[in-house]
């Protein structure tokens, strides 16, 4: 079978798939149209199916006391923890655009920091649908040079067959999807001179060879782990994908909305009306990409689609890396990602992050330059319309648009998704109220919601 009738295979059964999530959506929208006639409760409540809780494993126990461990950074301050702050929904702690690293805690990190839950159901990367393996695997080149020939569907919030089957790149970790699991994850930050700073890979076993819980790796491994370096290193960081795997706080559905979807929480006018507005494709559209509706099977909503964008966000002057004209962030392609820089259609390409717990966060976007949620929804609203209320203007007073972007990759920039379809001198897709329901709604989405008995 070979590779182009493959992928069309599998486009069909992802469509597949996506009629029965537009069909998940359709219900959710009819039981908001029953919410909103008959009151603020969920008239049709749904069963979630949560990740089971069980203590930790050895290996996981392991990984937790290595994950909260700043003697691995060269400052032997920062530990994955402080970035990473289990008080702040696994996500930075502080009120700057970016977090703090090296050896004196003075460097800047080079992206904002993104979340570390709701990651045990996060596809590894790819290009389009993802496929079966057989023996004719199709290449990530391959699939790009098959998505430019390729109509793009628009992505609104009630219609996500067709846009699930897009050939744009889906899935990874980090903002540019560099990393498929939460092991090679969790090395990247370890040796970045501007996180933790650990050094190389002789250093970092050196440490882990004199810690307080270095004969754990003798008990899991035996001693021989020790004369192996990269295995060390290796499996430490597995223990520390294993306890974001196993530890509950990593995923724990607990948010107003995940209760008010099994019918056990209310929902006032405001955050109901958000909802409405969140999945109205005519106005906000938040669920074209951030979706809302539980899986067919009751998997709780994850509140992103996976994909990547080019939304040609503002450049942020806060950032050391901005002073250089010439220094651009463009994401999949690049600086920090390598094996796409041939791609430039995908050039200034962010993951879409998940929206849980975002009203607990400072720091919006990869390079953190919206501070509020304020911030996000007036540019998603006038973006297009009033440029001018989003970016800034040059010496000669023009507008600057899409000023952290090449103005050769403009052109990958999203235009056709709504809200982002209209043009100057069209009406507004939120009014202020729209704006101010929505962020209420996105405060459902913080976990630690108590439901009354």
């Amino acid at each position: 079978m070979n590779g182009r009738i493959l992928w069309l295979l599998g486009a069909g059964l992802l469509c597949m798939a996506g009629a029965v999530a537009a069909v998940e959506t359709q219900r959710l929208d009819q039981g908001l149209a029953d919410a909103r006639r008959l009151g603020d409760a969920n008239p049709h409540p749904v069963h979630l199916m949560r990740p089971a809780v069980a203590p930790l494993s050895s290996m996981a126990q392991l990984g937790k006391l290595i994950f909260y461990d700043a003697s691995l950074s060269s400052s032997g301050a920062l530990s994955c923890a402080s970035c990473h702050s289990p008080d702040h929904a696994y996500g930075p702690p502080n009120d700057g655009p970016v977090m703090l690293g090296g050896a004196t805690l003075k460097r800047q990190g080079a992206r904002a920091v993104p979340s570390l839950t709701y990651l045990e159901r996060h596809p590894n990367f790819s290009i389009g649908p993802e496929k079966d393996d057989d023996d004719n695997v199709v290449s990530l080149a391959q699939m790009a040079a098959l998505g430019q020939q390729t109509a793009r569907a628009k992505k609104i919030a009630t219609g996500t067959a067709a846009a699930a089957a897009n050939i744009v790149p889906q899935g990874g970790l980090f903002w540019d999807g560099r990393a498929d699991t939460l092991q090679d994850q969790a090395l990247f930050p370890l040796l970045d001179p501007s996180e933790m700073d650990g050094g190389s890979v002789e250093v970092v076993v050196e440490k882990l060879r004199h810690a307080s819980y270095a004969p754990r790796f003798a008990e899991l491994f035996g001693a021989g782990i020790f004369d192996n370096s990269r295995l060390l290193v290796a499996e430490a960081m597995f223990a520390v994908a294993r306890y974001q795997v196993e530890e509950a706080s990593f995923h724990p559905y607990t948010s107003k909305y995940d209760y008010w979807l099994e019918g056990k929480a209310r929902l006032s006018e405001s955050e109901l009306r958000g909802l409405l507005v969140f999945n109205d494709p005519d106005k906000a559209n938040c669920a074209g990409c951030h979706t809302s509706a539980p899986t067919r099977d009751g998997l709780p909503p994850l509140f992103t689609d996976h994909q990547y964008e080019a939304l040609g966000a503002p450049r942020n002057a806060a950032l050391a890396s901005n002073g250089d004209p010439d220094h651009f962030d463009l994401g999949v392609c690049g600086p920090q990602r390598t094996d796409m820089s041939e791609q430039t259609q995908y050039c200034g390409m962010f993951l879409t992050p998940t929206l849980r717990n975002s009203a607990t966060r400072r720091a919006f976007f990869h390079n953190g330059v919206f501070r509020s949620l304020e911030e996000v929804l007036d540019f998603y609203n006038f973006r297009d319309i009033n440029p001018e209320k989003v970016f800034p203007r040059g010496a000669d007073g023009t507008v600057r648009k899409y000023d952290d972007l090449p103005a050769k990759y403009h052109g990958n920039v999203d235009v056709s998704d709504p809200p982002f379809d209209r043009h100057a001198g069209d009406t507004p897709a939120m009014t202020a109220q729209d704006e101010a329901d929505i962020i209420a709604f996105l405060k459902t989405l913080t976990d630690g919601y108590h439901p009354e008995p």
